[in-house]
């Protein structure tokens, strides 16, 4: 690895806890953490323009390895992703195994952390009718029942990755169904360890034969669903392998998110940095940084604010509902985002959304919604990013477990 393009410093500890502030040096810019990555899926945020994601204090930017792997050839033509972004910040990628699940079990975009929220009769499905057919080779994908199926190996999802320019990219790995057995995850487990190391060996070819560009990091990602064998067995299987750091994943009940992320960053590598994927709700965050992540992603903040929701220090409001018409407040009083220095009001930015005010245009109508997605996209990941920059000050002032209690003490009350 070549260590003036890619690394991890460690400058401050949480006593008595796993968690940790640092900095991820990339080709693109340096990560301090903790971190929250905003989720571009297509390589672009949605109603987060190029000068808000500056203005808001973004550093780096995740996005789909499974969708970009149909524009790798555009995205490298024009220069990378941070470039074809026009974000010009660290970027990431994943490889394509949320798919596996997503479209293996017809859970659609979301991961729920809930069986009672999913349908019992999707986890019966056979294999050979799913839209994600997993074998030891790679996983057959197909968009609709009628398509053809695609293959996608480890060392595809390694080729894509090297166009697209990710400064960190992820190995290719089988997300399970909340609704697996034990006995499919420990097949699963196994699955990705080996789909793991033949990332590994494609990615160190690629490497060597594109000596001229930047380093790209690869991180292992641990599965193991809530079982504590093993997600230890895949934390000291990985961690044994000479990757640059470590995705933690999973679909799981929420109420074993502590546990999980304490069983596999006691083993892994200290000194490398761990990334948890699609978690960003505030406890999760403060969770997460007590038990040794770095960095976190997540869709919340912009899906949630194309449907009205608004992130407060006092809980979520959505400005959907009636008692915010006419309101003259700011989204949230005290806040530094752009949104809320802009003369924009609740009550304003509710009629954006509700089409009030007379007679539009279909034309005038969308651009009046575009605004106010800009608008709540834009206070919302400020927000998030926000929390994680005093998480950070937190630690280095050493008062962590204080300012996490007080903050969620107002935040879920």
């Amino acid at each position: 690895m070549n260590q003036n393009q890619f690394n991890f410093e460690i400058n401050a500890k949480i006593p008595g806890a796993l968690g940790r502030a640092g900095v991820i040096h990339t080709p693109h810019g340096d990560i301090q953490t903790p971190a929250f990555v905003v989720v571009g899926t297509y390589s672009k945020v949605r109603f987060l323009p190029p000068y808000q994601f500056n203005n808001i204090g973004a550093q780096a930017m995740i996005s789909n390895g499974f969708h970009l792997s149909k524009i790798s050839k555009d995205i490298e033509q024009y220069g990378g992703l941070s470039k074809y972004s026009e974000y010009n910040c660290p970027t990431i990628t994943d490889s394509g195994g949320f798919q596996i699940m997503s479209f293996g079990s017809g859970l659609g975009k979301v991961i729920s952390m809930d069986k009672r929220n999913i349908a019992r009769e999707q986890f019966k499905a056979e294999n050979k009718n799913r839209l994600a057919r997993v074998t030891d080779e790679g996983v057959y994908f197909k968009t609709n029942e009628t398509a053809a199926e695609k293959l996608f190996t480890p060392e595809y999802s390694m080729e894509f990755q090297h166009k697209v320019g990710a400064d960190i990219i992820m190995a290719f790995d089988e997300l399970t169904n909340i609704g697996d057995s034990r006995e499919y995850n420990e097949k699963a487990l196994n699955r990705t360890y080996e789909w793991g190391v033949r990332c590994l060996l494609k990615h160190q070819k690629l490497t060597g034969e594109h000596a001229g560009k930047p380093y790209q990091a690869l991180f292992g990602v641990l599965q193991g669903a809530h079982y504590q064998d093993l997600r230890e067995k895949a934390a000291r299987d990985l961690g044994a392998l000479d990757f640059d750091g470590y995705g933690l994943g999973g679909a799981f009940e929420k109420e074993h998110l502590s546990d999980i992320l304490f069983w596999c960053n006691r083993i892994l590598p200290e000194s490398k940095p761990r990334h948890l994927l699609g978690l960003s709700k505030p406890d999760d965050i403060f969770v997460g940084v007590e038990n040794g992540c770095d960095t976190f992603d997540c869709v919340a903040p912009t899906r949630e604010a194309r449907h009205g929701k608004v992130y407060t220090l006092d809980g979520d409001i959505n400005l959907r509902n009636a008692k915010f018409r006419g309101d003259s407040s700011t989204l949230f009083e005290g806040c530094q985002c752009p949104t809320c220095k802009s003369s924009y009001t609740r009550g304003e930015i509710r009629k954006l959304l509700k089409n009030e005010g007379g007679l539009k245009t279909s034309e005038q109508i969308m651009a009046d919604k575009k605004l106010a997605m800009e608008l709540i996209t834009t206070h919302n990941v400020y927000f998030i990013i926000r929390l994680t920059h005093q998480i950070r000050q937190s630690i280095f002032k050493k008062n962590f477990f204080d300012f996490r209690d007080e903050w969620l003490k107002r935040y879920y009350e």
